[in-house]
């Protein structure tokens, strides 16, 4: 894998376990500074489901003849295939709200055309992971109404984050390449016709209160890496030693 450009089903797989494993560190860093001790505690529950379903994900694996330990824990940044909106630090609350509607927003999209498709290990899997999103969305719908309907540099900011991620979230989550039309021609995902209409008709009206048109965004595939389905650069190696657990590498015990 470090080699070699993987299969179609194993490259999607990974691209969605890579997003979900650096959201959930994303989260993570505002268990403390956050609004409150509540959203504080929220962030901590969106993190650990984030990482578990990472972990149900990169399982899946397995059977595509990878290890998934070493899979885990041994890419450098440069082999990881999240979501560029997630490379760096989320700068303030209005960033963690933004990316909790349009990034896992988008995850929830792919999930569920993941589970719709033909793969047996997503049918079963992909659905309980999709139950436990519905918190996620819940949540970022009522902050986002929130600082949308706040007016003034709240809803600035909020604004700004969401149009800044959704570009190349939206070229993350519609690659529009060969691999991907493998994918759709095999039976596993949704076409990226049903798929971008899903996605819009999911947060069309929220981003609305920002005033954002989501027809209107286009995917930025500017530099754009056709292996790992995202755009030039890689996440900071500082989160990536983190969701690789390198100063803890010692420790492990199985």
């Amino acid at each position: 894998m470090t080699a070699n450009a993987p299969a179609p089903l194993s490259r999607h797989i990974l691209t969605l376990a890579d997003t979900k494993r650096l959201l959930g560190i994303r989260y993570s860093d505002w268990i403390l500074g956050s609004p409150s001790i509540e959203t504080g505690i929220a962030a901590s529950s969106m993190a650990q489901d984030e990482w578990g379903h990472a972990r149900l994900l990169y399982a899946m694996l397995k059977k595509q003849g990878f290890d998934p330990f070493e899979v885990e824990h041994t890419r450098p940044a440069d082999r990881y295939y999240s979501a560029p909106a997630l490379d760096r630090p989320f700068a303030d609350w209005a960033d963690f709200t933004a990316a909790v509607v349009v990034v896992d927003g988008a995850l929830a999209v792919a999930l569920e055309s993941f589970a719709d498709g033909n793969f047996a290990l997503a049918r079963t899997r992909v659905p309980k992971m999709l139950a436990e999103e519905e918190y996620h969305r819940q949540f970022g719908s009522a902050w986002f109404a929130r600082l949308a309907e706040a007016g003034g540099d709240a809803k600035a900011r909020l604004t700004g984050s969401a149009l800044a991620m959704l570009p190349s979230t939206l070229a993350w989550l519609l690659p529009g390449d060969d691999v991907y039309e493998d994918l759709v021609d095999g039976g596993r995902v949704w076409s990226g016709e049903r798929v971008r209409k899903r996605c819009e008709d999911r947060l069309s009206a929220l981003l609305a209160r920002a005033g954002i048109t989501l027809a209107d965004v286009e995917p930025d595939r500017a530099g754009w890496d056709a292996e790992r389905r995202r755009g030039p650069g890689s996440p900071a190696e500082e989160a990536v030693e983190r969701a690789r657990g390198d100063r803890n590498r010692d420790l492990f015990v199985e």
